[in-house]
């Protein structure tokens, strides 16, 4: 059956879109476009209550009935499990996994999405806002250069950790960051970007 994705070409939104393309579930991608305040459509609310992308329904859910799943790190949970790839069931394994996820959906995507806001889209430039958020930026990359100095993947192997990362570190110029200041950042963030399944999610919705 085919996994409905409703989605947008952002980091969010990316993540599930690689994560499909990687466990090769057959899925359909349906534009939500959040330029236009899609997302605000009583329709969608009632997929995604907090109105943001991506959303899904598995018309195969656990129980064999249909099931919605709103918030991109559920999602990548849901999607891993239901794979059986990329999250690993070793449970020393999977703590590393999620407690990696968990500092993205905490720390790397709320931070660098204030970067992008106050750098390049807030009506006004707050200088305070801008240094604040690209300072931070620049920590968590600092901290995921560190992880990876020690580990090839965020934790240990590929996984869900890493997919919820890249593309939030694919817009590291909207951040103000050079990724040749981080080194063991930009190895990993070559060796995924070199991933077809991950060349192809990054271009969904657009793709279909």
């Amino acid at each position: 059956m085919t996994i409905e994705l409703w989605t947008w070409g952002t980091p969010n939104g990316r993540k599930v879109s690689i994560m499909l393309e990687e466990t090769g579930l057959p899925y359909s991608a349906h534009p939500v476009d959040i330029s236009k305040d899609e997302q605000h459509a009583p329709a969608f609310l009632r997929l995604s209550p907090n109105n943001r992308i991506p959303a899904i329904v598995d018309p195969d859910g656990p129980d064999g009935e249909p099931i919605a799943i709103f918030e991109s790190g559920a999602i990548l949970i849901y999607l891993a499990n239901k794979a059986g790839r990329f999250f690993p069931t070793e449970e020393r394994a999977r703590y590393q996994t999620l407690q990696w996820l968990m500092w993205q959906m905490g720390g790397v995507g709320p931070m660098f999405g204030q970067a992008h806001h106050f750098r390049r889209f807030a009506k006004e430039k707050v200088p305070y806002a801008i240094d604040r958020y690209t300072s931070e930026a620049r920590r968590l990359y600092g901290v995921l250069d560190r992880r990876l100095g020690e580990a090839e993947y965020m934790a240990g192997e590929y996984s869900i950790a890493d997919i919820a990362t890249f593309p939030w570190c694919a817009r590291h110029e909207w951040q103000g960051v050079d990724l040749d200041e981080f080194p063991e950042v930009r190895r990993w963030y070559d060796a995924i970007a070199a991933r077809p399944a991950v060349e192809r999610g990054m271009q969904v919705p657009f793709l279909n």
